[in-house]
């Protein structure tokens, strides 16, 4: 049985349009890339949504049809049941470092630190660093805007006491 394209369009909105084993987005590679076979059909898989992970070309070339055959071979991270972060720590310096011995395997049999990905990583860092920079700022400038507003109406207030404070004095001296 064949992926249809229904199948295909709802696997990309699961994913969030972003591959599921290195996180590269859609709209950073230049469009869609590949459905996976978690579990391969030549190694008994099946084309239910549940089995199937989108991924880029290379993830899925690095995958190729692994599926390990006895129970002390070793597993690979199913992004469809547990999320990266039981498994992979991402680090500040663009890589991943393993938390466990399936991110271990995941990281060394899809190659997540090549050098592309560690550069894309250290790229989107930076772009949240940038947004976040950016949030903080609009977020000060409200602040000051309103403290500015603040001011303006305590000095009104201020100069209509000295207006009436003038005024007091001005009848004090006259009543002297």
């Amino acid at each position: 049985m064949a992926i249809t394209q229904a199948v295909r369009k709802f696997v990309r909105q699961r994913a969030y349009f972003a591959y599921e084993y290195c996180g590269v987005r859609e709209s950073d590679s230049g469009g869609q890339l590949t459905v996976d076979h978690f579990h391969p059909l030549i190694k008994g898989g099946d084309d239910q949504p549940e089995n199937l992970v989108y991924c880029c070309i290379h993830c899925n070339q690095y995958k190729r049809d692994y599926w390990p055959t006895a129970p002390h071979h070793p597993h690979l991270w199913n992004p469809r049941v547990e999320t990266a972060v039981a498994h992979l720590l991402s680090l500040d310096d663009g890589t991943v470092s393993p938390l466990t011995a399936i991110g271990a395997f995941t990281i060394r049999l899809l190659h997540l630190n090549r050098s592309a990905l560690v550069a894309y990583r250290q790229k989107r860092q930076q772009e949240i660093l940038q947004a976040t920079t950016l949030r903080q700022l609009r977020e000060l400038t409200q602040v000051y805007e309103q403290l500015l507003e603040q001011q303006l109406r305590l000095i009104a207030i201020q100069r209509r006491i000295i207006e009436e404070q003038q005024v007091v004095l001005q009848q004090l001296l006259r009543s002297k």
